[in-house]
This record gives structure tokens, sequence and C-alpha cells, in this order.
């Protein structure tokens, strides 16, 4: 039986992992600067909501081993611009529009989805500037 996520072939999984993959929850509303953990990747939705500038940042491989397809949505509800970054800028990449330097930014009511396609490579796409 498997243990945890994610699971390797051949594993059988149980009620409540089974039940984990289809019951996505939303995650309680960040208020401040926010670094996404391994179980952000079984949420529907990581919101943030501040009335100034906030930033959601990706982390490195090394503190957060997703695996590669991992899909995180974003959701801004606060007043304040979301910035979505990299923790170390020249360790993981985050890409949009083809600009490498970019850091997407989410204004109220916008969401992004963060696409992990390499080791420290995510692409954001969605309602970004």
């Amino acid at each position: 039986m498997a243990t945890g996520f994610p699971a390797s072939t051949g594993d059988v999984l149980s009620a409540a992992m089974f039940n984990g993959l289809t019951s996505f929850t939303v995650g309680t509303a960040q208020t401040a600067d926010y670094t996404p953990v391994l179980n952000d990747q079984y949420q529907a939705l990581v919101v943030m909501n501040k009335a100034t500038a906030i930033n959601f940042t990706i982390p490195t491989n090394a503190s957060v081993a997703y695996p590669v397809g991992t899909a995180i949505t974003v959701l801004n509800i606060g007043a304040g611009a979301c910035t979505i970054k990299a923790v170390t800028s020249g360790t993981t990449t985050v890409l949009s529009a083809g600009a490498t330097a970019a850091q997407p930014s989410l204004s109220q009511y916008k969401t992004a989805v963060c696409i992990k396609t390499a080791t420290d490579t995510w692409y954001v796409v969605g309602g970004i500037a």
C-alpha cells in the first residue's frame, strides 16, 4: 500500500488517499507574503488577501520538491497587487509571457496557475500583468 503522495507505479491507494485526490480544498487566505508548502499542490486555490502589496514566492526544488507537472492556482482577492516570484531567482526560473526575468503580478480578483515544467522551472499563466 502507498504511504503518501506521490504514489508510485503499482502502489495501492487507501480510501483516504483517493479521497484526498478528488476532494481539493481552498486554503486559508494568506494575509502576508507566502511561500507554498508541499500540501498546497492538493488545494484548489491558494488565496492571497492583503490591502497592500503581497508576494507569492515559489520555492527551490531543494526546499520543496514538487513533482514536475504540479499546478498551483493562486487567487488574489486583496486590493494589493500579488507578485509571483522565485525565492532565489538564480536557482528557480519563473516564466510568464516568455520573459525569464518577469515577475508576474495579479491585481484584485485575478487568478494565475503556476505550473512546474522542470526541476526548478515554473510557468505562470492566467490573469497576470
